[in-house]
C-alpha cells in the first residue's frame, strides 16, 4: 500500500519547487520532506524527482502525482457523506490559458468556488500546450485546444473563442495604410503572447504571408492589450476581452474581415469525483 503521507511530500515539493518551500508548507524541515521522498523511492526501487538540472518528476513520479490528484478529489466526496472526517477545503489545481482567466473564467467558476468551498491552484499555460500538463501528472484538468484525450481522461467540448489582428488607429495608419501587404507584415512589429503561441502565425498564412515578421514577447494578456493600445504593435486579442475599446475606437483591425477562432476543450481525469463533474457540467453551459 502506499504511504500519502510520502505521496503528499512529493506533490508539494513538485508544487513549490523545491524541498526548502516544501518544508515550509508542509511544517517540517528540508531534511526531513528529502527523507520523504527517499523513503518513497526506496518503496519503489526507482527514482520520482529528477533533481538537475531542474527539479521535475520523473514518468513514475508523473503517474504518483496523477494518482494522489485522483484521490484527494474522491477524498472529497467521501467527506461529504462522512463528515465525521477531517474536513479540508478541495484544492483544484488546472491549467488554464491566460485569455479565458481574464474574460470568462472568473463568473464561470465562481458559484461553485463559493457553494463547494474549492480552492484553485490555476497554472497559466498557452491553451496549445495546456495537455502536456494533465499527461505530467502535474493538473486535474486542463483547458486546451486540443480535441483528443489522453489515456484515462475524458475531453468536452466548451465552445471558442473569436480572435481579431487588433492595433491603434494611428499604428494601422502608420504601418497598414492601404491594408495587410507583404510589406506591411515585414515592418509592423507584433506581439505575441509567447514562444508557443501560433496565432500570429494562423493569420498571416490566412493572409497568404510566410515570411519573417518582427515581433515584441508579451506573456501577459492585460499587458498585450495595453501594448497595442498604446501604439506599440498589433496582435490578435479575444473579442470578448476588447469589445469596449473597440467600441470607443481604442482599437480596430488591421484586416478588417480577418478572424480566428480557437476552440476550447475541458480535459480531466475519468475518475476525478463530484466536484470535477459538477464544474464540467458548468463549464460545457458557459460558451455554447
Amino acid at each position: 500500500m502506499l504511504d500519502y503521507k510520502l505521496l503528499h511530500a512529493l506533490a508539494t515539493v513538485v508544487e513549490c519547487d523545491g524541498f526548502e518551500r516544501a518544508g515550509d508548507v508542509l511544517g517540517l524541515s528540508q531534511s526531513a520532506v528529502s527523507q520523504r521522498i527517499k523513503a518513497l523511492e526506496v518503496r519503489l526501487g526507482q527514482p520520482v524527482l529528477i533533481r538537475h538540472p531542474h527539479l521535475a518528476p520523473t514518468p513514475a513520479g508523473q503517474r504518483l502525482l496523477t494518482h494522489y490528484q485522483q484521490v484527494q478529489l474522491l477524498e472529497r466526496d467521501l467527506r461529504g457523506s462522512l463528515p465525521t472526517l477531517d474536513d479540508q477545503a478541495p484544492r483544484l489545481r488546472i491549467a488554464i490559458n491566460a485569455d479565458s482567466l481574464v474574460t470568462w473564467w472568473a463568473e464561470a467558476i465562481a458559484t461553485i468556488c463559493q457553494q463547494e468551498g474549492v480552492l484553485l491552484d490555476l497554472v497559466i499555460e498557452d491553451q496549445d500546450v495546456g495537455l502536456k500538463r494533465l499527461r505530467d501528472g502535474d493538473v486535474a484538468a486542463c483547458l486546451c485546444a486540443t480535441p483528443q484525450p489522453i489515456a484515462g481522461a475524458r475531453c468536452v467540448a466548451l465552445g471558442e473563442m473569436r480572435y481579431h489582428p487588433l492595433a491603434a488607429p494611428a499604428y494601422i495608419e502608420r504601418y497598414f495604410p492601404e491594408g495587410p501587404s507583404e510589406e506591411s507584415f515585414q515592418r509592423a512589429p507584433a506581439i505575441v503572447f509567447g514562444p508557443h503561441d501560433q496565432l500570429q502565425h494562423r493569420f498571416l498564412a490566412q493572409c497568404d504571408y510566410h515570411g519573417h515578421f518582427p515581433y515584441h514577447l508579451c506573456p501577459s494578456s492585460e499587458g498585450f492589450v495595453r501594448l497595442a493600445a498604446a501604439g506599440i504593435g498589433y496582435g490578435m486579442m479575444p473579442q470578448l476581452q476588447v469589445e469596449e475599446l473597440i467600441a470607443s475606437g481604442q482599437l480596430a483591425s488591421v484586416a478588417p474581415g480577418h478572424f480566428l477562432t480557437v476552440p476550447l476543450y475541458w480535459h480531466f481525469w475519468r475518475h476525478s469525483g463530484q466536484i470535477i463533474q459538477q464544474l464540467t457540467k458548468h463549464l460545457s453551459k458557459v460558451l455554447t
